[in-house]
């Protein structure tokens, strides 16, 4: 991937420029993780979704492009560039991309 973010050091841009999109798949780039939790960014193309699971960080989607369906405890959020869902831990969680989008998935451990 030609976009550059090496985990560890100090970079600067947009974050939707750090993840590209691969065809009928889901391209991702990590951005910083460590015992407290991560930045990943996913770019779906149509179509591609991931499961529902669960996590033991409570996590933040910001749709960065796009834009995508991300369902919290069965409720079905429409989520567009710009907006985010707050996802509490241990809620069972999925997203779906009924088009191209990119985002930016924060998992932060709570003290």
């Amino acid at each position: 991937m030609a976009c550059g973010v090496v985990l560890g050091e100090s970079w600067s841009g947009a974050l939707a420029d750090q993840v590209e999109y691969v065809s009928d798949g889901v391209g991702t780039a990590d951005l910083m993780k460590n015992g407290s939790g991560g930045v990943t960014l996913f770019a779906f193309d149509v179509g591609q979704s991931l499961p529902e699971s669960t996590a033991p960080f409570d996590a933040m989607v910001t749709v960065l492009e796009g834009q995508a369906e991300v369902t919290v405890e069965g409720e079905k959020h429409c989520v567009k560039a710009g907006e985010a869902v707050l996802i509490p831990s241990h809620r069972p969680h999925a997203l779906s991309a009924p088009e191209r989008v990119k985002i930016a998935l924060t998992l932060l451990r709570a003290s």
